[in-house]
């Protein structure tokens, strides 16, 4: 269940994250709820992850999934393209995440 409740909290995050955009600093209103609900969300559901991971941990998935998935949303809705750059950082943050989870102690696999 762990891993589920941090998908839902990096999904809420994205959400939220990419409707900062669209809310036009908070003067459109569904946008702006949604900014709101998804952070509350995500935070939630954080909230439960760190019963069981690390804080650190937790944090460095949430966020190096999060970057990669708020640049796709980035690039799919508001045609940012990320140059050259950008999407090597990216794998080596996808990089990063993937060696912390097959190879750290600190959480149970």
């Amino acid at each position: 269940m762990t891993y589920l409740y941090l998908t839902i909290a990096i999904i809420a995050e994205v959400a939220a994250t990419s409707a900062l955009k669209a809310s036009e600093e908070f003067t459109r209103l569904i946008p702006s709820v949604i900014v709101v609900v998804g952070y509350c969300v995500a935070f939630y559901f954080l909230t439960l992850v760190l019963r069981v991971i690390p804080i650190g941990i937790t944090y460095a998935i949430w966020s190096g999934v999060g970057i990669v998935l708020v640049a796709l949303v980035g690039f799919l809705l508001y045609k940012q393209t990320p140059d050259i750059p950008a999407i090597i950082g990216m794998g080596l943050i996808i990089l990063g995440v993937v060696v912390i989870n097959v190879f750290s102690k600190t959480i149970s696999h």
